[in-house]
C-alpha cells in the first residue's frame, strides 16, 4: 500500500513520520497498552484513547503479530513512538475503497439501516449511502402514490441483506461515501450527461438529504445530483432538512461534472451573493454588533447582518472554556473587524472588551 514505510537496516536515518503508516511486531501486552517491536527505530505504543477506540480489533492480538500502525506522535515523554491501530485501519479501508473506485469495480455492502432518501451501508467497515434513485430496478421501490411511509416500510426490509454497488462519489476527509447499485448503467448515464454542462440550470425533485447534503434527481433524465451542504445557501446551514423536504422541487446550478459521471449542484449560485458590495459598507478596523451564532473548533461564528457571518478566531480567547465563559449562543456583543475579504467571503473579527 503506497503510504506504508517499511523499516529496514539502511533507514535509519530515515525514520517515518507522523501520520505515515508502519508496520511493527506485538513484543508486550498490558492492561490498557501494548508495546511494538519497529526494528532499528525502536519501541512504539498503543495505549490511552488510542487503545480503547482499537479495544475490539486489538482483543485477539497476540505477541509475534504483526500490526499496520499509524504513527501518531514520532516520540512521546517515556521515549516511545505512539501508534494508533485504529487511524491505521480507517486509512487503509478508505484507500481500499479508493482502489476499488479507481479500477470501477464491484463490491458487496451490507445493509444497516434505511430512511426515506435510501439506504445507509457499510463497506470496509466505513458507513456509506446509498440513495433510492440508485438502487437497481428489483429494489427500487415502486409505491402507488409515492407514499413516504410505505416507501421507508420497502426499504427497511433490505436491512441486513448485501447488495452489490459501484462507488460514485468519494471523500474521505469528509467522510463521504456514496454509492450506487445500477453499475450496469455507468455508461448510459455518461451519455446522459453529455447534455449537460457546468453552469446549466436545472430543475430537480429532492430525492435523499443527509447530513453533509441532498440529492436531487435532474428532471427529465433521472440523473442523481448532490447539492453539499456548503451550497444550499449563503448563510451556515446546520440541517438540510430545513432548506427542503423529500420530494420537493428545486432549481439548481451545475458547479462541477466529475468523471462524466457525477453532478454537484448549488442552490446558493442562483441566490443574490450577500457579500457583494460589502467592502463598500464594512472595512477594516469598523465596530459593529453581532449576534453569536454557533461555535467550532477555530473559533466563534458571528452574525454581524442577515446571511454574513464573521468567526472570531479561537486564538483571541487561547482555549474553548475561556471562549465559551466570554461568549453565549445567541447573545449580542460589540466587535471589530481585523480582517475583511470579500472575494472569498470571509470576515475576522476581534470582541471589544469594556
Amino acid at each position: 500500500m503506497k503510504n506504508i514505510v517499511e523499516i529496514r537496516e539502511n533507514d535509519l536515518l530515515k525514520p517515518p513520520k507522523i501520520g505515515e503508516i508502519i508496520e511493527g511486531a506485538v513484543i508486550g501486552l498490558g492492561r490498557s497498552s501494548i508495546y511494538i517491536d519497529l526494528g532499528p527505530v525502536g519501541a512504539g505504543i498503543i495505549y490511552g484513547k488510542e487503545f480503547f477506540d482499537a479495544k475490539t480489533v486489538l482483543k485477539n492480538v497476540k505477541i509475534g503479530n504483526k500490526l499496520l500502525l499509524k504513527v501518531v506522535d514520532f516520540e512521546n515523554e517515556d521515549g516511545y513512538v505512539e501508534l494508533s491501530a485504529a487511524q491505521a485501519g480507517r486509512e487503509i479501508n478508505w484507500e481500499k475503497l479508493q482502489t476499488k473506485k479507481e479500477l470501477e469495480e464491484t463490491i458487496k455492502v451490507k445493509i444497516m439501516g434505511a430512511n426515506k432518501g435510501g439506504l445507509l451501508v457499510e463497506a470496509e467497515n466505513i458507513q456509506g449511502f446509498l440513495p433510492v434513485s440508485q438502487l437497481s430496478p428489483k429494489n427500487y421501490p415502486r409505491v402507488e402514490g409515492a407514499d413516504k411511509s410505505k416507501i421507508l416500510d420497502k426499504l427497511q426490509k433490505l436491512v441486513g441483506e448485501e447488495l452489490e454497488v459501484k462507488i460514485i462519489t468519494m471523500d474521505a476527509a469528509k467522510e463521504i461515501l456514496i454509492l450506487s447499485e445500477k453499475a450496469t448503467e455507468t455508461q448510459k448515464i455518461k451519455e446522459l450527461i453529455k447534455k449537460y454542462k457546468v453552469g446549466d440550470v436545472v430543475e430537480g425533485e429532492v430525492t435523499g438529504i443527509v447530513d453533509f447534503g441532498i440529492f436531487i434527481k435532474i428532471i427529465p433524465d433521472n440523473l442523481e445530483g448532490l447539492i453539499h451542504i456548503s451550497e444550499l445557501d449563503w448563510q451556515l446551514i446546520d440541517d438540510p432538512s430545513s432548506i427542503v423536504e423529500i420530494g420537493g422541487k428545486v432549481q439548481a446550478k451545475i458547479i462541477e461534472i466529475a468523471d462524466g459521471t457525477r453532478i454537484s449542484l448549488s442552490l446558493k449560485a442562483l441566490k443574490k451573493d450577500p457579500w457583494e458590495n460589502i467592502d463598500k459598507k464594512y472595512k477594516k478596523g469598523d465596530l459593529l454588533e453581532g449576534k453569536v451564532t454557533k461555535f467550532n473548533p477555530f473559533g466563534a461564528f458571528v452574525e454581524v447582518s442577515p446571511k454574513i457571518q464573521g468567526l472570531v478566531h479561537i486564538s483571541e480567547f487561547g482555549t474553548r472554556t475561556k471562549m465559551e465563559q466570554h461568549l453565549k449562543i445567541g447573545k449580542k456583543y460589540q466587535f471589530q473587524i481585523s480582517q475583511i475579504e470579500p472575494q472569498e467571503h470571509r470576515m475576522t473579527l476581534k470582541l471589544v472588551v469594556k
